[in-house]
């Protein structure tokens, strides 16, 4: 049986998004993987657009939260917002916090587009990073 894990922002629109995405496309041999949020904001367009960039499609995928997972435990439970982490509710197993900066909030004093996807494309990025790190960050634990 594979290891759960579950990504948990605030509104599952972006980073936890993108980390579901990326788990799936370099980790599913490894792990199951599961996005949600404290709220549900809907998927962010350009979070979809810098992860098709980067060739890994998240447009299936949806908003959602914590009571709509089909499961309710998970073995690792990683947030990757502060409010999330503050305000997660508890989980049997192992809670992480690993932070990313939040691209909307970077980008909103863009003046469109195109000045925007460079906050994504940084984030989704370390994100990549952090997820083919994944095996080993868990076994620090």
């Amino acid at each position: 049986m594979k290891t759960t894990i579950l990504f948990l922002c605030t509104g599952n629109s972006c980073r936890s998004q993108m980390a579901e995405g990326w788990g799936r496309h370099l980790q599913a041999d490894r792990f199951e993987l599961f996005s949600a949020g404290l709220e549900k904001h809907g998927m962010n367009p350009l979070a979809v657009k810098a992860m098709a960039e980067a060739e890994v499609d998240i447009s299936k995928q949806h908003s959602k939260t914590l009571e709509e997972l089909p499961q309710s435990s998970f073995d690792y439970v990683i947030t990757l917002c502060g409010h999330a982490n503050e305000n997660c509710p508890y989980f049997p197993g192992k809670v992480i916090h690993h932070g990313f900066d939040d691209p909307p909030k970077l980008a909103a004093g863009a003046a469109g587009e195109e000045e925007a996807l460079p906050h994504y494309r940084r984030v989704r990025d370390e994100i990549r990073d952090f997820i083919k790190n994944l095996p080993a960050e868990l076994a620090k634990l």
